[in-house]
């Protein structure tokens, strides 16, 4: 039987400048999903995303590759990894004058 978790990484968060959530550590997952749920935005263009990011430790940190759109208006959004070694985390920017208060969950599956 398959295993699987998931983790509240961020609630009722508050997201303004540059971000990146809580590193978690997933080396026994096989497929990951981020779901990026907007609970309120002010002043957000159509364009922006969070970025997913790798790490062997949790310390360094690479691209991925994996995008998530941020929706300027209330919704959830996702995005799926695999093959992604041990830890896992979502960064991005956002314009100086916009915010975005957010739920992040990851579901973990083995």
């Amino acid at each position: 039987m398959r295993q699987s978790f998931t983790a509240v990484i961020e609630r009722n968060v508050t997201w303004q400048g540059e971000f990146s959530i809580e590193p978690y550590e997933a080396a026994w997952a096989t497929e990951a999903i981020y779901f990026v749920r907007v609970l309120e935005a002010a002043n957000m263009p159509g364009d922006i995303v969070a970025q997913v990011q790798i790490s062997p430790d949790g310390i360094h940190w690479c691209d991925e590759g994996t995008v998530i759109p941020l929706s300027p208006q209330e919704g959830l959004t996702f995005a799926r990894v695999s093959q992604f070694g041990g830890w896992l985390r979502l960064v991005g920017k956002l314009p100086d004058d916009a915010q975005l208060t957010v739920i992040v969950y990851l579901v973990l599956k083995e």
